[in-house]
C-alpha cells in the first residue's frame, strides 16, 4: 500500500473536510480525492460517508483511522530514532502564534533557537487566537502560543507568562498626563477595538465586564484588525486603545504615544496550545522545551523596562 494514501486518507479523517486536507497537504482538491477512491478501490469499501455537504468516517474508515494512527506513529518513531542514532539535527518544525505574539515576542525566541539548531527550517503561521487553536486542534500544526484562555478539552494548555496591557493616547491627550486609570476614566473617549476572534479583545472584554462596563458604554468608532493599525489610529488622534505593554517599545522611545496602566492592572496570560499526546518528533520537543524558557527569562525584564520608561 502506498504510504502518501495512508498520510492523506489520515490527514481528511483528522480535519473531515477535503479542501482543509488539500490545503495542509499542499496538494489540489482532486488530487486528494483520488488518492481516498483508490484507496476505497484497494479496501473494496467507503472510507467516508459525503451527505448534506458534510463528511464522517464510515464503519471501515474508523478502522482504517485506528490502524492508521499506529502505522504512521510507528513511522515517525523510526525516523526519530534512527535520527537519535545518527545525531542528525536537522527537519522541519511548525508552529503557530497569535498576531500579537509573532510580531512582537516569537521573533527573538525563533532567532535563538536557530542557533541551537542552524540546520532547522522553522515555518511559522500567523492568525489570531481563535483560528491558532483550531489549526492545533485539526493537527495542521502542533504547537501554538496564544494570548487568551483557552477552552478545548482536547488540548493540553499551559500558561508560560503574564502580559500587561495599558491604555495608549497621543501626547497631549486630556488622559495623558494621569499616573493610573481606572476603566470608567476612559468612557467618553472613542475606543479602538481589536477584532472579533482577537485574544487581545477578548481579555479587554472580560476586564471591562469586571469593572462593571459593557460593550454598550463605549464610545466604539470602529474596529481594527491589527495593533500597528491601532497604534496609528491612536497617534493620529481617531480614539484611544488597549494594547499590550510588549508592542510599544519603539512609539514609546520615540514620544509618540503615552502607555498609562490600569487599577487594577490589566493582566492576560500566554499560553503554549498542543495536543495531548507527545509530539511527533524530538525537534518539536526541543522547540516546546526553549519557548518555555524563554518565555520565563525574557517578558518579565521587558514588562520591567517597560515600566521604568
Amino acid at each position: 500500500m502506498s504510504d502518501r494514501r495512508l498520510q492523506v486518507f489520515h490527514t481528511v479523517a483528522g480535519v473531515l473536510n477535503f479542501t482543509r486536507a488539500a490545503e495542509l497537504l499542499h496538494m489540489t482538491q482532486p488530487a486528494v480525492t483520488h488518492q481516498i477512491r483508490q484507496l476505497e478501490e484497494e479496501f473494496n469499501a467507503r472510507l467516508f460517508d459525503r451527505s448534506n455537504n458534510r463528511i464522517s468516517l464510515t464503519a471501515a474508515g474508523e478502522q482504517v483511522m485506528e490502524y492508521a494512527d499506529r502505522i504512521l506513529g510507528l513511522y515517525d518513531e523510526m525516523q526519530e530514532s534512527v535520527k537519535t542514532l545518527t545525531g542528525d539535527r536537522t527537519g522541519l518544525v511548525t508552529l503557530g502564534a497569535s498576531t500579537t505574539i509573532a510580531e512582537y515576542m516569537l521573533p527573538g525566541l525563533l532567532g535563538g533557537f536557530r542557533q541551537g539548531f542552524p540546520e532547522v527550517q522553522i515555518r511559522l503561521r500567523v492568525a489570531n487566537t481563535d483560528t491558532i487553536v483550531g489549526m492545533v486542534a485539526d493537527n495542521s500544526i502542533e504547537l501554538g502560543v496564544v494570548e487568551s484562555e483557552v477552552d478545548n478539552q482536547l488540548l493540553r494548555v499551559e500558561q508560560c507568562q503574564q502580559d500587561e496591557l495599558f491604555v495608549i493616547v497621543p501626547p497631549g491627550h486630556a488622559l495623558s498626563g494621569s499616573s493610573v486609570l481606572a476603566a470608567r476614566d476612559l468612557l467618553g473617549n472613542p475606543f479602538i477595538h481589536r477584532e472579533d476572534g482577537s485574544g487581545t479583545r477578548s481579555v479587554i472584554e472580560r476586564y471591562f465586564i469586571a469593572q462593571g462596563i459593557t460593550e454598550g458604554d463605549l464610545n466604539c468608532p470602529f474596529e481594527l484588525g491589527s495593533t500597528e493599525a491601532i497604534k496609528g489610529a491612536v497617534q493620529a488622534g481617531v480614539g484611544i486603545s488597549i494594547v499590550s505593554g510588549s508592542t510599544l517599545k519603539k512609539e514609546l522611545d520615540l514620544g509618540k504615544l503615552v502607555a498609562l496602566p490600569l487599577n487594577p492592572p490589566l493582566l492576560r496570560s500566554f499560553y503554549l496550545v498542543r495536543q495531548k499526546q507527545k509530539f511527533r518528533t524530538q525537534l518539536m520537543y526541543e522547540l516546546f522545551q526553549f519557548a518555555r524558557r524563554y518565555f520565563e527569562e525574557t517578558l518579565p525584564s521587558d514588562r520591567d523596562a517597560l515600566k521604568k520608561s
